[in-house]
């Protein structure tokens, strides 16, 4: 029997072709998977002894000062999934949204962006966030404080961090880190008499990032960190 030559050849183009399908219909980005439910997150790397001071575990609502760079050694695991909420136009905000961004390249996180359209979109925009199911939702700018102290109680199963703000009576579930030209607290008090918008500078919007994270990633949650120094 005589054989046709292209036989083999196209048998292993089909196969090929039938792979490639499968593996679109799974999806091809496992580090971007926000879907399917996950174990919780566990932090690659340490803190330094310097983190929380001499007690390894504060009490809620305390201030921690971490001594600088104690925060340095801890890394998110890859794929951890992180939404950035964010609200206002003013160059601090700008500022740390940049360095939100660019810690989630460096670290191959996994982020989205939820952005609040005004004030009639800031408690809508902290649902968005939630119903992504992310890991952390990370919050930048101070139009944000007063609808997140109204809706995180509600939700302790859910991790929030924010960052250049802090709640003035934050749950367990709720991390903010905060220097002495931020600390905006909401409820009407309005901006601190410390404010010093020329305070959020890169260098320590991204020391506030890695701060924070590493605090919610070790299970400090529910405390200021204070990056006076980083």
């Amino acid at each position: 029997m005589r054989r046709t030559p292209f036989r083999v050849p196209r048998a292993a183009a089909g196969f090929a072709l039938l792979a490639v399908l499968a593996l679109l219909a799974t999806g091809c980005d496992s580090g971007d998977d926000w879907a399917g439910p996950r174990a919780a997150p566990t932090p690659l790397g340490a803190l330094g002894a310097g983190f929380a001071g001499p007690s390894p575990t504060p009490t809620p609502e305390a201030t921690i000062t971490p001594q600088p760079g104690s925060w340095k050694n801890v890394h998110p695991p890859r794929g951890y999934r992180v939404v950035l909420l964010t609200a206002g136009d003013d160059r601090p905000t700008k500022t740390l949204v940049r360095a939100v961004r660019e810690w989630a390249d460096a670290e191959d996180v996994a982020l989205r962006t939820v952005r609040a359209e005004g004030e009639p979109d800031l408690l809508p925009a902290i649902d968005r966030a939630m119903d992504l199911g992310p890991d952390l939702v990370l919050a930048v700018g101070n139009t944000l404080v007063d609808p997140l102290a109204t809706v995180t109680p509600h939700h302790l199963d859910r991790h929030f961090l924010v960052v250049g703000a802090e709640l003035a009576e934050p749950t367990e579930n709720v991390t903010a880190v905060d220097w002495g030209g931020a600390s905006f607290r909401g409820e009407g008090l309005g901006m601190s008499s410390t404010y010093d918008a020329s305070s959020f500078t890169p260098a320590r919007s991204a020391a506030a990032v890695r701060a924070g994270v590493a605090a919610v990633l070790h299970g400090l949650t529910g405390i200021v960190v204070w990056v006076d120094k980083y």
